[in-house]
């Protein structure tokens, strides 16, 4: 019943393997959790027991959604990799990269491994899903016969099924325990170490502690009889009371309209806004805390302000606080700020790159100052540019049918290589004219996400059939080869990066570690070690090259690897 039923509604077939797929992906075991692809791949085998019949196209079109995301996500941050600032890490990062294709290449050419197989092994034992996409497509134009493909699609699913779990597993066990255990690093103390030289000496906070004073609030102060305010314009009094900010001054129970020339007087009540530390101290300055006045308001605002500006990417946050004037900074506060999506610690030594989140809080007015200064603010990419976004899906399938040649084998990097490349320059597009080529933050998470549970989904259905007799036939084998695929790069890369590139900070050293490897499960686990955000600012550089260079081995692979499957 349940075959005759997917026969007629094989849609129906792809959505429950996702469905289930996500479902068993929730399962962990310690610290490992499967994750929503790897389930839908292994549930979609299942599913394809049942002879489902899912249209080619489907994978291809949902293929191109989710490489094009994935490229517009990191374009921004690839393009600012790019420079001699993170040469060390960007090395670190491609060496990683390369060091994993030569051990793919030289498993398949040691033990006879066919070109599906070769690429499976290098998507999960380099857990590097969109490989499985880029490699498929690039089977799909050899010149041999369609059984020939069709098996070599499966060998790609069945490999990567086989080794994901330990590629998933290898880069935690690497960087949390071994290489600690190697160089004798404390973590924890070491991410505290590094996190004071960031904070400038401040005090640096453990597990489940907040730094309460950095909280922005607004609280009210009478000018009393020989306050030092009296007489002094609004913009004198700010710069003698630091990083607070004078909101308003209140006169006979009505606000002033604020301009420089705003002279405060005896009697007057200021709306002052700041940290609560800052903010409590001025009451020397003027006077007296008092409440509210009746009927008061204060409208303030959050806002997420993209970093642009060129004369400020590369400093640190003091150097850019010293830069920009009091006049622009007056009532701006940064609370928080994120580079790909992940947390940065706000410390005075931080260097800042450009496409970083920096959330501030403050009046509408004083926001706009500030976003002119560095950037735009998010909320203005919020409808999506649907011509820059047919026109860089259109440019990614022109790109894909560039072929060149490795070794004298004609190679060509397929539609996903073509829509990654796209993406990235889209991305970097909308990064520094925001006008144009808009993907709302939600939207590009849905369309990689989404793109790429379809095309999982469907690649496990249309192997289904095969995939138990390839895997009876050589999955042992497959597993030990993708035991070595994740741990020879990492242990070999880490001690070329730490004593040819000079990265000898532990955290700096592990986080390149991971992010080389776009091994997420391997950077949470050390997130979680470190105690602190410190290992985010090496990650993220390598993880965007990472991210770029793994998912082009697919086709290399396919075109380097000459062994077809056993007709």
């Amino acid at each position: 019943m349940i075959d005759r039923l997917f026969e007629a509604l094989p849609y129906l077939a792809l959505f429950v393997a996702i469905s289930l797929g996500y479902l068993a992906g929730k399962l962990t075991i310690g610290r490992f959790v499967l994750g929503g692809i790897a389930g839908t791949l292994l549930i979609g085998v299942g599913v394809g027991q049942f002879g489902v019949t899912i249209d080619p196209g489907v994978k291809t079109i949902f293929f191109a959604l989710f490489i094009y995301a994935v490229g517009y996500q990191g374009g921004p941050q690839f393009a600012h990799a790019l420079n001699l600032r993170s040469l060390n890490q960007l090395i670190s990062a491609f060496v990683m990269c390369f060091a994993g294709l030569i051990c793919v290449v030289a498993a398949a050419w040691l033990f006879q491994l066919d070109r599906g197989t070769a690429a499976g092994l290098a998507a999960g034992g380099l857990t590097q899903s969109a490989i499985i996409g880029t490699a498929s497509g690039a089977i799909s134009k050899l010149d041999v016969s369609a059984d020939l493909i069709r098996t070599m699609e499966t060998n790609v699913a069945v490999g990567y099924a086989v080794t994901y779990i330990f590629g998933s597993l290898g880069p935690i066990l690497i960087a949390t325990w071994f290489i600690p255990m190697v160089m004798k690093w404390d973590i924890r103390a070491e991410a505290i170490k590094l996190e004071q030289t960031m904070a400038g000496g401040r005090t640096v906070l453990g597990p489940g502690q907040f730094n309460a004073v950095r909280d922005v609030v607004t609280r009210f102060y009478l000018v009393s009889e020989g306050s030092a305010a009296i007489g002094q314009q609004v913009l004198a009094a700010d710069e003698a009371i630091a990083d607070a900010a004078i909101e308003s001054v209140i006169r006979e129970s009505a606000a002033l309209d604020l301009s420089e020339a705003t002279i405060i007087a005896a009697g007057d009540v200021v709306a002052l806004s700041g940290p609560t530390a800052l903010v409590q101290k001025s009451a020397e300055y003027f006077g007296p805390e008092v409440i509210a006045p009746a009927g008061f308001e204060l409208v303030q605002e959050s806002r997420e302000i993209i970093l642009t500006n060129r004369d400020l990417v590369g400093l640190e946050l003091q150097e850019v606080h010293d830069k920009v004037g009091a006049d622009i900074r007056h009532g701006v506060f940064l609370t928080s700020a994120r580079r790909l999506g992940q947390d940065l610690p706000i410390a005075p030594k931080l260097a800042l790159r450009r496409g970083d989140e920096l959330h501030f809080t403050g009046a509408p007015k004083d926001l706009d100052r500030m976003q002119k200064l560095l950037g735009y603010k998010i909320s203005a990419a919020a409808v999506t540019d649907f011509i820059f976004f047919g026109l860089g899906l259109a440019v990614g399938f022109l790109l894909g049918m560039i072929e060149f040649k490795v070794a004298g084998i004609p190679v060509s990097i397929g539609t996903g290589g073509g829509c990654l490349l796209s993406g990235l320059l889209f991305g970097w597009l909308h990064s520094t004219h925001q006008r144009f080529a808009a993907l709302p933050v939600g939207a590009s998470n849905f369309l990689r996400d989404f793109g790429l549970a379809v095309f999982v989904g469907a690649v496990g259905i249309s192997a289904g059939p095969q995939a138990l007799e390839t895997l009876r036939n050589s999955g042992l084998t497959l597993f030990f080869l993708g035991v070595a695929v994740t741990i020879i790069p990492q242990i070999v890369v880490f001690f070329f990066s730490y004593y040819v590139l000079r990265i000898q900070n532990p955290i700096e050293a592990l986080g390149c570690l991971v992010g080389g490897r776009s091994a997420n499960p391997g950077f949470a686990a050390l997130l979680d070690k470190a105690g602190n955000a410190t290992p985010v600012v090496s990650f993220t550089v390598t993880y965007a090259v990472a991210n770029v260079f793994l998912t082009l081995w697919g086709p290399i692979i396919i075109g380097v690897i000459n062994t077809n499957p056993s007709p």
